[in-house]
Formats: C-alpha cells, sequence, structure tokens
C-alpha cells in the first residue's frame, strides 16, 4: 500500500511539474498571435502568424471576394501576403472560414488557441495509444509537445498540420475497430495533399481499403463543393487548370520550396540528397516518392502479414509519408503518437534500430532556438537548414531496417 501511495504520488508531482512548464511554454507559443501586427505591404517580412495570414486569412478573402486563391499573381496584387497559396484541399476555403470572418486578430487568436486545443488532443491520443493513465499522460506528452521546437512552430506562424496530425493519427489508430470515423480522419489529413496521398497509399496497402478510399473520396466531394465556383468563375476547367500549373511553377522556384535551393527545410529524401551532395539527378523528386513508397509499402504490408500491430508499421508509415514528398520538419507532428508507442517500445526492448528511429526522428523537436545558434556557430548555416532533414530520413531508413528484420525473423 505504501509503495502505491508513493507511484500515485510521485505521478501527481511528475503531471503537476508538466502542466506548469507546459502552461507557460503554450502562453509563450499563443503570445505572437495577439503580438503580430497588422498584415501590410511593409511588414510582410513578419513570421509570427505568416502561414494563417498566408496560406489561410488571405486566401480565404480572395475565395469569398470571387477570386481564385490559387493563382499566385492574384494573391500578390490583392493582399498583402509574402507567400503564395499552395495546393491546399479545396474544402480547407470552407472548414477555415469561421477564422477569416471576424477581423485578423480576432482570427488569429481564435485559430491559435484552436490549434493548442488539437495539439493536446493529439497528446491525449498518443497517451491513450500506449496504455498510459490517461490524465498525467497526455499533460506530459503535451508539455513537450508545445514546449518543442516542432509544436511551438505550429502556434508561432499559424500552421494547419495541428488538424492533419489529428486527422493522421486518427486514420491509424481507429483504422480496425471504427473504419468509418478512421475514412473521415483521413480526409483531415487529406487537406495537403502531400499528406493525404502516401497516407492513403499505405493505409490501402496494410489492408485498410474501406479508411483509405472513403477519407479520399469524402475528401473530393468536399473540395468539389469550392471547385465548382473557382472553376465557373475562372472561366472553365482549363482556366483553372492554368492557374494550377503556374501554381505549382511558382512553388517550385521559391528559395523555401525549391527541391535545389541550399537554403530550403525540407525534409524529404530529394531535397536532403541536394543539400548534403550538392547533387540532384533528374527526376529526383518522383524516384524519391515512388522509391519510398514502394519499400514502406512491401514492409508494413509484411510487417501486418506477422501480426505486428504495434509502433514499427506506425512509425515507418507517418515517416514515409514525411520522407516521400516535399515537407517541412514541422510535418513530423504527425508522427507523435507512433513516435511515443516506438519510445515505449524501446524502453522495453533496447532495440537498437529502434533506438536509432527514435532518436533520429526527435532531432526536430529537440532543434530550439540556442540549438540552431550553437550548430550554426561551429556548422554553419548550411548545416542548420539540413540537419531536421537527415535526421528524419535516417529515422526513416532505421525504422524500415528494424521492419525487415522482424519481417525476415517473423517476430510479431
Amino acid at each position: 500500500m505504501r509503495r502505491e501511495l508513493v507511484g500515485v504520488d510521485r505521478r501527481s508531482v511528475i503531471a503537476a511539474v508538466a502542466a506548469a512548464i507546459g502552461g507557460f511554454s503554450a502562453w509563450r507559443a499563443l503570445r505572437p498571435s495577439w503580438e503580430a501586427p497588422l498584415p501590410t505591404p511593409a511588414n510582410g517580412a513578419e513570421e509570427r502568424m505568416q502561414d494563417f495570414r498566408d496560406a489561410l486569412y488571405f486566401p480565404i478573402r480572395e475565395f469569398l471576394a470571387g477570386g481564385n486563391p490559387y493563382d499566385p499573381a492574384a494573391m500578390f496584387a490583392h493582399w498583402p501576403v509574402r507567400q503564395a497559396f499552395n495546393l491546399y484541399q479545396p474544402y480547407h476555403l470552407l472548414l477555415h472560414a469561421p477564422f477569416a470572418l471576424p477581423g485578423y486578430r480576432v482570427g488569429a487568436v481564435a485559430f491559435a488557441l484552436v490549434s493548442l486545443l488539437l495539439l493536446v488532443f493529439l497528446a491525449v491520443l498518443a497517451a491513450g495509444h500506449v496504455r498510459a493513465p490517461l490524465v498525467p499522460g497526455a499533460i506530459v506528452v503535451a508539455a513537450l509537445l508545445v514546449t518543442s521546437q516542432v509544436g511551438k512552430a505550429q502556434l508561432y506562424v499559424g500552421q494547419v498540420n495541428p488538424l492533419i496530425a489529428v486527422g493522421a493519427a486518427g486514420a491509424l489508430l481507429a483504422r480496425r475497430a471504427h473504419p468509418g470515423l478512421a475514412a473521415a480522419a483521413l480526409a483531415l489529413a487529406w487537406l495537403k495533399p502531400q499528406f493525404g496521398l502516401p497516407l492513403a497509399v499505405l493505409l490501402f496497402v496494410r489492408g485498410s481499403r474501406r479508411v483509405a478510399w472513403g477519407g479520399t473520396a469524402i475528401a473530393a466531394v468536399a473540395s468539389l463543393v469550392a471547385v465548382v465556383p473557382l472553376v465557373v468563375g475562372g472561366g472553365g476547367v482549363g482556366a483553372f487548370l492554368d492557374v494550377v500549373g503556374r501554381n505549382l511553377e511558382h512553388a517550385g522556384a521559391t528559395p523555401y520550396g525549391a527541391v535545389d535551393s541550399p537554403t530550403a527545410q525540407r525534409v524529404d529524401v530529394a531535397a536532403v540528397l541536394f543539400r548534403v551532395t550538392g547533387w540532384l539527378p533528374p527526376g529526383a523528386e518522383l524516384v524519391a516518392l515512388l522509391g519510398v513508397l514502394a519499400v514502406s509499402a512491401v514492409l508494413v504490408r509484411r510487417l501486418a502479414a506477422v501480426g505486428d500491430r504495434g509502433a514499427a508499421a506506425d512509425l515507418l508509415t507517418c515517416l514515409a509519408v514525411v520522407v516521400c514528398v516535399v515537407h517541412q520538419p514541422g510535418d513530423v507532428l504527425i508522427a507523435v503518437p507512433a513516435l511515443v508507442c516506438a519510445a515505449v517500445a524501446w524502453w522495453r526492448d533496447r532495440d537498437p534500430l529502434l533506438g536509432v528511429a527514435v532518436g533520429a526522428a526527435l532531432v526536430p523537436f529537440v532543434h530550439l532556438h540556442f540549438a540552431d545558434t550553437a550548430l550554426r556557430a561551429l556548422l554553419g548555416g548550411r548545416a542548420s537548414v539540413t540537419a531536421d532533414g537527415v535526421a528524419v530520413v535516417v529515422a526513416w531508413a532505421a525504422i524500415a531496417l528494424h521492419a525487415r528484420r522482424r519481417v525476415l525473423s517473423g517476430q510479431p
């Protein structure tokens, strides 16, 4: 009895300390939403809430005004944005419209608060996935998450990744017991196609065909509601496809998005290969996409065949999504529940490859400002923008090798 009481007290103390740290970190992460200046052409370089500004508020305003936010020329001409609106699913323009209807600051604060709640919910999913005591487990994971660089970045720049991460986690965790719910969750992950497409493919290969098809169909039907007025108002299907082409051309030439940009922070295989070697073979992005998906698909399918339903398959799925096609360091947020599960499995088994995968996948989370300053001073700016990408690719390779060993041994 005494040991049980000591254990309960210890958990309570840990949870209380984590709650205090997490609350302070959350407050600091939310501050940019009300401290950032109102957007003007003169402060386009402002990073606070820049994704909310460029990828949500003003694109939706353009859409509601009857324009086409996917047209870079229209967005730069009509609104004080720094980045063009990328090819988010059109339903994004409807789903997030409530945040663009009020004034900018009200919308920014409301969006940041909802994003924080989504991060907390992601922590709840992670704690529940490893069957930890739900409340203290969720508090600890949430505190670590909002204190990490990945978690803070979501709120600092106003990204939509918390919603996508919850969607991806829901699709993976509910795919067996609640396939209908998992399909709806996958539809949320489709908000950015570079998440939705590879995730749907890997879910299909893992046997969740109803989830893969259902989630894709829900996202497509929801997007039609927004696509129809864009096509009709923009002069037809041909004109709309021309806009899509211009959007892709613009995205492929930006310093932050181009695969051959030495300053981009992309973490996908093709971009990392260029920053590490300076070499980019023809068709590298397509080869990376197909290669990573093919290897990962074979391994997750064989893991399913030997009865694996745990950390390896989910972490391999999430990391494959991130390294197969254009992604930024913060996109590893989708791997949080799988990463927590893998960390617990490593603590139990001390498997070296699993440990490498978990440790490398954590690099973007611990790449805080002081760590970045030290890295830049020691190795230079090129290393700073490449470290996360190298780590995430190493994490994918390590979990793939771990999965292969388990498949060959027939170990569930």
